[in-house]
């Protein structure tokens, strides 16, 4: 019995002796809000950032971590992805420049019966919610984490309305403890059904879908509340596409070329939705329609594959091969004019691969503060979550990726990162790693060009 006792005694005194907090001692500090911090210290407490700077003196009751010769920057944000939803995680591209863009057939989100015409909601999952999808199985949350990402923006990804997205954190024992916003945009693509698929089979077709849906909301709105200011009314018809559209507050569309771009910001202003463009890989041709709309950019950094052929007559080789050459310049672009824009991994599965496409980038004019800040606290504002992650500043999460060296040098080794507190060892990236991001689906070029 005695013995049982002072187990218990053991046992509860461990127990009491759990840190409620955790100091970053002596570290560098790369808070993206504001200047550098040379040396100083970051105080953890119950998963949010109590305190930072370089006078900030670690708590008695928390556990330090003596970080000498260590930076500490911002956990990395994956500005658009499926992340989250494993069934969503589509099998490697087959080849091609153009394979990395094509959608993966997702289980039971679209039917399979041609569509008729309109009235039928062809290829719209408009009320799917990221947030009800998120499941701890996923096998990228481990692998995306430890390249020091701690946040990604997840959206259903099939079908024209794919669904509304939420920011999630990759950490947690449930999957309603990642999430951090919801719903937080409707995902938006232009693919059709093709030639004898059903209705909308052409770019024209699923345009004209998509501007129907928006006049159908909008009488949808109207007769739900001359229900209910008026008796004696017949009941309106619930509509889940319709509801899942009126809940989301902005939707993304895709755009490549200029044509697009202003064609996409014309379409979001005649629709009455606050937008944003992703893909953008000739973003450096339409800065001044941009900065113009006031319309934030999604960048995709799979940037597009040089063509095999590369015959110097062939005029459509040469377009591809000037978009191949120049695509990377378009954050550059955008930086200069101030154009919001932030960074998605398009679907890049090794560390090693990210770190050579935002080299190309800041090889192009991009600086290395506007590529961090393009990866931390831009997405965080273009989607509204800019008073919780991002930076390094006290009352937001505590997400942080630690490393030993320049977060962007292809030497520098993720020692560890923290995402809601939780500290996390880097894994060892598997020799076929899953697709981790939102490469597989519809690419602005296929999606909009005619």
């Amino acid at each position: 019995m005695k013995r049982l006792l002072c187990l218990f005694a053991v046992v509860c005194s461990a127990w009491a002796e759990v840190p409620t907090a955790i100091a970053i001692h002596n570290a560098r500090i790369i808070p993206v809000s504001g200047p550098a911090i040379e040396r100083g210290t970051v105080v953890l407490r119950n998963g949010l950032i109590e305190s930072v700077g370089a006078n900030v003196n670690p708590p008695a009751d928390a556990w330090i971590i003596e970080a000498e010769g260590l930076t500490v920057y911002p956990g990395l944000i994956d500005g658009l992805s499926s992340v989250g939803i494993p069934e969503a995680a589509p099998a490697a591209p087959a080849g091609g420049a153009g394979a990395a863009g094509r959608a993966a057939a997702a289980p039971a989100a679209v039917a399979t019966t041609p569509a008729k015409g309109p009235e039928d909601r062809p290829n719209t999952t408009s009320w799917l919610r990221a947030a009800d999808l998120v499941k701890l199985t996923d096998s990228r949350i481990e692998s995306v984490r430890s390249d020091g990402f701690t946040t990604t923006v997840t959206f259903p990804m099939t079908g024209i309305f794919a669904g509304q997205g939420a920011v999630i954190d990759l950490s947690g024992d449930r999957p309603g403890k990642m999430v951090v916003a919801e719903p937080v945009g409707q995902y938006i693509t232009l693919s059709s059904s093709g030639f004898g698929g059903g209705f909308p089979g052409s770019l024209m077709g699923t345009i004209a879908y998509i501007r129907q849906v928006y006049l159908d909301a909008d009488h949808y709105t109207k007769a739900r509340e001359l229900y209910a200011s008026h008796k004696g009314l017949p009941r309106p018809e619930y509509d889940r596409a319709i509801e899942g559209v009126l809940a989301s507050p902005r939707i993304l569309l895709p755009a490549s070329r200029r044509v697009d771009v202003d064609r996409m910001i014309r379409f979001a202003a005649e629709l009455k939705q606050p937008v944003i463009l992703y893909g953008v890989p000739e973003g450096y041709h339409s800065a001044d329609l941009l900065k113009k709309a006031g319309t934030p950019v999604l960048v995709n950094l799979k940037w597009p594959e040089k063509p095999a052929e590369s015959d110097p007559d062939d005029f459509g080789v040469l377009q591809s091969l000037e978009v191949h050459a120049k695509a990377p310049s378009t954050p550059a672009v955008l930086a200069k004019n101030g154009v919001k824009f932030a960074f998605y991994s398009g679907g890049i599965t090794k560390r090693a691969d990210l770190l050579k496409a935002i080299k190309r980038a800041t090889d192009a004019g991009l600086s290395t503060d506007d590529a961090l800040r393009a990866m931390t606290l831009a997405p965080a504002e273009i989607f509204g979550v800019a008073d919780r992650v991002g930076s390094i500043e006290p009352g937001k999460i505590a997400n942080l990726v630690v490393t030993k060296g320049d977060l962007f040098d292809e030497k520098t080794k993720v020692q560890f990162v923290f995402v809601d507190g939780m500290k996390y060892e880097p894994v060892p990236e598997p020799a076929v790693p899953g697709n981790r991001g939102a490469g597989e689906r519809p690419t602005p070029s296929e999606g909009v060009q005619q």
